[in-house]
C-alpha cells in the first residue's frame, strides 16, 4: 500500500500541481488575494471544477504543515478518482448487477475508509461521493480502508442527485437508509442497486432522498438515536448481499 502526502502549499508548487494533471480536490487561498499566480490557481481550479475556498491567514497558518503557503494550500487525493463508467464497467466485465454505494455528505475519513473496506469485501463494484461537504481520499482514508482502496474505484460527482437520474437511465434503482422508512427485512433489494447513506448529523439530503425509490429501515432497540454511518452502510450492504446471494 503507498499512503502519500496530500497537502501541497507554495504558490508554484500548486501551480505545478494542477498543470502535471494531479487530483486536487480543493484549494484555500488568502481571501483578498489576486496577484498574477494567485489568479493562475484561480484559473487551473475552475478547469477541473475544483473547490475553492478564500480563507483567513489564521485559518492558512493552522492546516499549513510547512509555514509557507505563500496564500496558497491544495489538498490533493492520495489516491486518484475513477468515473463512475469505471464502477459499471467492473460490474460487466464480472457479468454481475451493478451494486454502486452513494455516501451523502460523509466527512469523517475515518467513516469514509471503513465504508470502503466493508464495500470491498461484500462484493460492491464500487463507491460515489460528492464533490462538497465530503470528505476525499486522504491519507487517512486509505489507511483506514486497510488496502481496499487499492482495489474498490470510487468515483466523486459535482451532484449526486444528477447521478442517480443518469443512472436510474441505465436500469438501476436506488434505497437510501432512513429512519422512517419500510424494514429492510420486507424489502426486494435485489437487482442493479444503488444504495444511498448519509451523515450521521443530518442523514440524506432531502433532494437525493426524493431520488430514492424506497427508504430502508434498520431495526434498532436501543436509546441513541442512529446508528454510526459505516455501521449502517455495513448493515444495509449485507442485508443487500444476503438477498443477491439467494437469487
Amino acid at each position: 500500500m503507498r499512503y502519500e502526502e496530500f497537502t501541497i502549499e507554495g504558490r508554484n508548487a500548486v501551480i505545478e500541481a494542477f498543470r502535471a494533471g494531479k487530483t486536487i480536490d480543493k484549494v484555500f487561498i488568502l481571501d483578498g488575494s489576486g496577484d498574477g499566480p494567485i489568479k493562475t490557481v484561480i484559473r487551473e481550479a475552475k478547469k477541473t471544477d475544483v473547490i475553492i475556498n478564500f480563507v483567513n491567514k489564521e485559518r492558512l497558518d493552522q492546516i499549513s504543515d510547512t509555514g509557507k503557503h505563500q496564500g496558497v494550500i491544495a489538498y490533493a487525493a492520495a489516491y486518484e478518482y475513477a468515473e463512475v463508467e469505471d464502477i459499471l464497467q467492473v460490474a460487466y466485465d464480472k457479468k454481475e448487477q451493478p451494486f454502486i454505494l452513494l455516501l451523502d455528505s460523509i466527512e469523517d475519513p475515518h467513516n469514509l475508509g471503513a465504508i470502503i473496506r466493508t464495500a470491498h469485501q461484500a462484493g460492491v463494484h464500487g463507491v460515489i461521493i460528492p464533490k462538497r461537504r465530503a470528505v476525499g481520499l486522504t491519507a487517512t482514508v486509505a489507511k483506514t480502508s486497510a488496502g481496499a482502496i487499492n482495489y474498490l474505484p470510487v468515483a466523486k460527482v459535482t451532484n449526486l442527485s444528477n447521478t442517480i437520474e443518469k443512472l436510474k437511465d441505465k436500469g438501476m434503482w436506488f434505497v437510501c437508509a432512513d429512519v422512517d422508512g419500510e424494514l429492510m427485512y420486507d424489502m426486494d433489494l435485489k437487482g442493479p442497486i444503488g444504495l444511498i447513506i448519509g451523515s450521521e448529523g443530518e442523514g440524506v439530503g432531502r433532494l437525493v432522498k426524493e431520488k430514492c425509490d424506497f427508504v430502508a429501515k434498520i431495526p434498532m432497540f436501543g436509546q441513541v438515536d442512529s446508528l454510526n454511518a459505516s455501521v449502517a452502510a455495513g448493515v444495509l450492504t449485507y442485508e443487500i448481499v444476503r438477498q443477491r446471494m439467494k437469487s
